[in-house]
């Protein structure tokens, strides 16, 4: 699949019932519904007894299993794993080529407890990513029992990361980040990881021709409590997507358009065996993300010039999504960037109505008017 396609095929099969951060249990659960009952299944339940639904897809004879949302507030992957299934179930040759060729299940929602009030862990307060070797929930023990039954023979683990993360010089939002994890504390390199490498490498070089020098490496430190660790650990090739921020997408629909791209490239490549064709060392020449970029930062605030950081907090009110902005941090940032920036040198900056202030606090109103920098906090 070249560029023009990829494009055509991630604009054409999004599916517009999904949209925004925050997507309702029971809207995945009535579009899994409605599969037939040989495609999908109930692989367990969660902690609250929400059903955790397998989708079966494809009968050729290589086995990919996919996840997302094993975090209940990173939805990007849920709705680009959406779109990709919709993809799938359409007459297009490619899809008719991917299908013969490979066996999908998919996981579109693990944590249903999580995503129903926006969380990262489960209703135990458990981060599910970090309860692989203790399948200390019935979340995890679920999704042990179907990795163990299906033994698949590669894994996309599907997440979303912060808006803090950047990539490259001068650094750009990391927007895709990917990770072959590591199998071991010496983070070696054996046949397994090298699959894996040579996958993102393979779907990295599409992705520079759409979104160049926004594609990160995410760090490969090793633990075995992590999902992906384990699988890697246990000799499967196991890929870690991460959707980070594009410009001015808050709601990452774009994002979910590269996400998408990214799978359909990975699929495509799977099929045919084109990604065997890439040299695994191209993987480290994609560079590591970088905790590196706030929200907004105010430059050289008040008569001794310092910036100010401020970061938006995502928070659900009435089945949506409220990007509520907070002061982070302040202090001389010259080594960071602001997704937005705002020179305010010369202007008063006015907090709480007060020109003095250190809380790190909620910010009300934001504005820069005149010789005037307003922002008004009150106490979180």
């Amino acid at each position: 699949m070249e560029k023009e396609r990829l494009l055509e095929l991630a604009t054409q099969y999004k599916n517009e019932s999904f949209s925004g951060r925050y997507i309702p249990v029971e809207d995945v659960n009535n579009f899994i519904a409605k599969f037939s009952e040989d495609q999908n299944r109930v692989i367990g339940k969660s902690v609250l007894g929400l059903p955790i639904y397998e989708l079966h897809l494809g009968g050729g004879s290589i086995k990919v299993l996919m996840w997302s949302q094993m975090h209940g507030n990173e939805t990007t992957t849920t709705k680009a794993l959406i779109d990709f299934i919709g993809f799938l179930q359409s007459n297009s040759a490619e899809a008719k080529e991917i299908l013969s060729k490979i066996s999908f299940s998919f996981v579109v929602l693990l944590n249903p407890d999580g995503a129903k009030i926006y969380t990262r862990s489960n209703l135990n307060e458990i981060d599910l990513n970090r309860d692989a070797q203790l399948c200390s929930q019935p979340e995890s023990r679920a999704f042990k029992k179907l990795y163990m039954e299906f033994q698949p023979d590669y894994c996309f683990n599907l997440h979303d990361q912060r808006t803090i993360f950047g990539v490259g010089e001068p650094a750009k939002p990391a927007t895709i980040s990917f990770l072959s994890p590591a199998f071991n504390e010496d983070r070696g390199v054996n046949e397994n990881r090298i699959a894996g490498m040579q996958l993102i490498a393979y779907m990295n070089k599409s992705l520079q021709q759409i979104i160049p020098n926004q594609v990160g490496r995410y760090d490969d430190g090793f633990n075995l409590n992590c999902v992906g660790d384990t699988l890697q650990n246990l000799g499967i090739p196991t890929i870690l997507f991460e959707a980070g921020h594009f410009e001015d997408d808050y709601e990452r629909e774009e994002t979910r358009k590269l996400i998408l791209i990214a799978l359909l490239k990975g699929s495509w490549g799977l099929s045919n065996k084109t990604h065997k064709h890439i040299n695994y060392k191209d993987y480290f020449t994609i560079p590591e993300n970088k905790k590196c970029f706030y929200d907004v930062i105010l430059r050289n605030v008040g008569r001794q010039n310092i910036d100010l950081a401020i970061q938006y907090k995502e928070t659900l009110k009435r089945n949506k999504i409220i990007f509520v902005p907070f002061l982070e941090t302040l202090g001389c940032l010259k080594a960071y960037v602001g997704h937005k920036e705002m020179d305010v040198s010369g202007k008063k900056v006015i907090i709480n109505r007060k020109e003095e202030w250190s809380e790190i606090t909620e910010i009300q109103e934001l504005s820069v008017d005149g010789k005037e920098c307003l922002v008004n906090l009150t106490k979180a």
